[in-house]
């Protein structure tokens, strides 16, 4: 029997003491838990995508903590980047109401290279360095829970954490919400709406989600709502020289050449420097925690040998970053929020180059217009854009938050879906990166 969740006040008052002592928490190691493992007897390749394959019910925690709340969390059936069947969790709170006609996918900005580091673990009670984040993310789904709306948290990365590899987060997103509505545990099923939720990392699974859905699961595109994200990742070629040589920013850069190398079962190493190499073995299994500001003034130029300097002249590279450009993928068929932040320089990204400009310290602004005008342009005239041109990408997320709640409130109400296609400002080209 699923006993029901608490009351939202008693998680708030929760969650205020699990931070309150979170600095005296110590770090453990995630556990070693079988539930992450399918055992059974058929292969993987003979369930369809979002079957459920594994049910636990068990406390939701935060920072090693239990709160009394209780998660639903499912092993099941998805596709990786490659196109292969994979096994992943995703991990559900029921709504406090009873309510199984709404719910929330809300895809988190956990940024690692290690599996620990996921939220289904931080949700299980592991406690891990990167997997704080996803912890702090708790207090970001208070909202939607508030408003009675049942919310699922996929490990959008899959069970490698192949960082950055964003059509895997797309299909581990959408097999999340087939499993979510299949299982009996959660109290949803095939008629439940869903609303698309994430910024940054969180942005990279809604935004390729929302992408994918009506050629890769259409069964969920038609109960989709909308999707809202912001802090978002579009053309990964030019995030690669626009945060080239920030004090802060230019750690990403080898964590996504680890991430979608991983992703893509492609092998970089041959073309990188002895420096190179010792960066990317250092960052094998790193959070962005850890990443950010420790390499200040890295770039592309110092991890590969001198004849790589173009990135373009790495053939891997290439098809790779192809591969992660959602500018190539469809153009969703529902409502779209979408915001941005471009005052980078608060985080000591100041790149203006030619044809990438600016943006919040990690994510380009003009990548980001460009994908709005193009979705527009491509027949999804519900689409609005904001632009925070003094917020940089930490600042941006907290001006984005509240505004996506209200705004999925309104589709869920029934309400048309606010556009500001025809102003929204030009932006950079998109188009697939060439070989040099």
């Amino acid at each position: 029997m699923i006993r029901k969740p608490a009351r939202l006040p008693a998680l708030a008052a929760a969650l205020a003491l699990v931070f309150a002592a979170a600095a005296a928490t110590p770090a453990a190691a995630a556990s070693s838990d079988s539930f992450y493992s399918y055992d059974g007897g058929a292969p993987l390749s003979s369930f369809a995508p979002g079957t459920v394959l594994k049910t636990r019910t068990l406390a939701y925690h935060v920072v090693g903590l239990a709160t009394p709340v209780q998660a639903v969390q499912l092993l099941y059936r998805t596709t990786d980047a490659q196109g292969r069947p994979a096994a992943n969790v995703t991990s559900v709170v029921r709504s406090i109401t009873g309510d199984r006609t709404k719910a929330v996918s809300y895809q988190s900005a956990y940024d690692s290279l290690d599996p620990a580091d996921a939220p289904s673990r931080a949700i299980a009670g592991d406690v891990t360095l990167g997997g704080l984040l996803p912890n702090g993310e708790s207090l970001l789904l208070l909202p939607s829970l508030l408003l009675g709306y049942n919310v699922v948290v996929p490990d959008t990365e899959g069970q490698t954490a192949d960082f950055a590899a964003g059509p895997e987060y797309g299909t581990t997103t959408l097999d999340s919400i087939r499993a979510a509505t299949s299982s009996a545990a959660t109290g949803m099923d095939g008629g439940t709406k869903f609303g698309l939720l994430g910024y940054s990392g969180g942005a990279i699974a809604t935004g390729w989600a929302a992408a994918l859905a009506p050629g890769y699961a259409p069964d969920v595109n038609k109960n989709l709502v909308g999707f809202t994200e912001g802090g978002v990742l579009v053309d990964p070629a030019h995030n690669l020289k626009y945060v080239g040589g920030s004090p802060v920013w230019s750690g990403v850069i080898p964590m996504a050449l680890v991430g979608v190398a991983r992703g893509f079962g492609i092998d970089l190493r041959p073309y990188a420097s002895e420096y190179g190499l010792k960066v990317l073995d250092e960052l094998e299994h790193a959070s962005i925690i850890t990443a950010l500001g420790r390499y200040p003034g890295l770039t592309w130029q110092k991890l590969v040998k001198p004849e790589y300097a173009n990135p373009n002249s790495v053939p891997p590279f290439v098809a790779a970053v192809n591969k992660v450009n959602i500018g190539s993928a469809p153009t969703p068929s529902v409502p779209g929020f979408i915001a941005q932040g471009n005052a980078g320089f608060l985080e000591g990204t100041t790149s203006t180059l030619p044809g990438i400009g600016t943006g919040d310290g990690v994510m380009v602004a003009g990548d980001v217009r460009a994908l709005a005008r193009q979705y527009c342009a491509t027949g999804n005239d519900t689409i609005k854009y904001v632009q925070y041109d003094a917020l940089s990408h930490v600042g941006g997320a907290a001006a984005w938050a509240p505004a996506a709640i209200g705004w999925l409130a309104d589709r869920f109400a029934g309400k048309p879906a606010p556009s500001n296609c025809g102003h929204i400002p030009a932006g950079n080209s998109l188009a697939p990166e060439k070989p040099a």
